[in-house]
């Protein structure tokens, strides 16, 4: 089952996105809090969207979603970025992380956006399997540049 995420879900988000984190061999990286994801997610400005993936047998949550819309200036239309996307691995194979992207992709349906994009690492070879098996295609001619820490601060303040 597949759910929108509720305040009450931030703690759990949280520590989602810190498995993810350590899954991704980067847990130092995750710095986010849970006062942040709760202003992202709920607060007066909301700039991001989560789901939660619980195991209907249980009842248990077993992974997220996270994402937010962005904006294609060649199609006029906006798409959903994926931001995160993980299912625990003991939920793994039992459809969840399937049943995620499927909601994402209703969604772009339903509300004419033409586009679901997100990023995988090049390592990360069951994930880029899953994709593929569901159609999705990599984009190998762009590359993703990042600004951070104090590269971004030099540029925005000189």
């Amino acid at each position: 089952m597949i759910r929108t995420a509720t305040p009450d879900d931030i703690p759990l988000i949280h520590t989602l996105v810190r498995e993810l984190a350590e899954y991704e061999k980067e847990p130092h990286e995750a710095r986010a809090t849970e006062a942040q994801l709760h202003d992202a997610l709920f607060g007066e400005r909301p700039a991001a969207y989560a789901h939660i993936a619980v195991d209907d047998a249980t009842g248990r949550p077993v992974g997220f979603s996270l994402w937010f819309l962005n904006f294609s200036t060649w199609r006029g239309v906006h798409g959903i970025y994926l931001e995160d996307l993980y299912v625990r691995p003991e939920a793994r194979g039992g459809g969840h992380g399937k049943a995620l992207l499927r909601e994402l992709a209703r969604i772009c349906v339903a509300r004419g956006y033409e586009r679901l994009e997100w990023s995988v690492l090049n390592w990360n070879t069951p994930s880029i399997a899953f994709y593929e098996a569901l159609g999705a295609r990599p984009q190998d001619e762009w590359t993703v540049y990042r600004l951070t820490d104090g590269a971004l601060a030099e540029l925005g303040t000189g």
